[in-house]
């Protein structure tokens, strides 16, 4: 059987591509919903791009639920400066199909994941965490309902990319990611660490585009837009495929390189906002709360995300 999994975004161009393969992934992952969350965009753009992306897919099948408007304590903080206005580059996905669902995500998360008579769900959060962490408060017993928790946010090696000390998602809602980390589930953190060792070289480029389906040509076209801006702002050849390392962790997890950790995140700080403490020394007697992946095999995770998109 298919493992469950709801997946929470902010498309974004990279979030399309997380999709995009699990979406492509159905014999492994079984997608229930995708809860969209302020991010990179504000939500009724993400909430448009997933609908949009779905209708490019034929896979309007799969509910979409409008989340957050804004982080729980924070000032909100965009990052159309990297994906474009409308979040997707250049690329103009087709007219939606469907529409969001009227329940919002945050009251869907806490329905579903409060439901005994459903397996418990795996959850990937690839954009802010403001959502889960809403529900959480709301109702704290749905962790139950939680099988693990996969997220792409954070660094420690790295720095940041946002600020010099704090990559995005956390960035944007610091006191979201801490409630998430303090959630007492399994939680594997995908950050900078890693996802920037999974560059979109000119060779991967050509292999994305050249498997001529529909997906393929909008994830280049999208690649392609943040290539440019990261040639301008971070002076790099090839954009990081950072969120889908997240479905590509949970397809190929022998792929990757992962050690139990401390994580907690600044959120007094206006210097250090957002920054992850990643304690890989057991500093002191508090027990690791999080499964750290800071490696992966480059070339085999590329191959395995073009392998599914081929399949779209």
């Amino acid at each position: 059987m298919p493992r469950p999994v709801i997946i929470d975004c902010d498309p974004g161009i990279d979030d399309c591509v997380a999709l995009m393969v699990a979406l492509a992934s159905r014999n492994e992952l079984g997608v229930e919903a995708i809860c969209t969350v302020a991010g990179n965009v504000n939500v009724a753009t993400c909430t448009r791009n997933v609908l949009g992306l779905l209708a490019l897919l034929g896979r309007v099948d799969v509910p979409v639920y409008s989340g957050c408007e804004r982080p729980m304590s924070v000032n909100p903080v965009f990052a159309d400066h990297i994906h474009g206005e409308n979040g997707l580059g250049s690329v103009c996905f087709p007219a939606a199909q469907t529409s969001a669902a009227t329940e919002d995500a945050v009251d869907y998360l806490i329905r579903r994941l409060a439901d005994s008579g459903q397996p418990p769900a795996t959850l990937v959060i690839v954009g802010p965490s403001t959502n889960l962490a809403t529900a959480l408060q709301k109702a704290p017993d749905i962790t139950a309902g939680i099988e693990q928790i996969v997220l792409m946010g954070g660094a420690r090696r790295e720095g940041g990319n946002i600020t010099p000390s704090a990559e995005f998602n956390i960035y944007a809602d610091p006191h979201a990611a801490q409630t998430v980390f303090h959630g007492g589930r399994p939680l594997t953190v995908i950050g900078l660490d890693a996802t920037l060792q999974l560059r979109c070289s000119p060779d991967r480029m050509a292999a994305l585009r050249a498997i001529g389906n529909a997906a393929s040509k909008a994830a280049a076209d999208m690649m392609e837009h943040v290539n440019a801006i990261y040639g301008e702002i971070y002076g790099t050849a090839g954009a990081a495929m950072h969120d889908p390392c997240t479905i590509a962790w949970l397809l190929a997890p022998d792929l990757f390189h992962a050690r139990p950790v401390r994580i907690e995140v600044e959120t007094a700080s206006a210097l250090t906002r957002g920054h992850t403490a990643v304690d890989y020394h057991h500093t002191d007697d508090r027990p690791a709360n999080a499964n750290w992946v800071d490696g992966l095999e480059s070339d085999k995770v590329f191959a395995l995300l073009l392998e599914r998109i081929a399949r779209l």
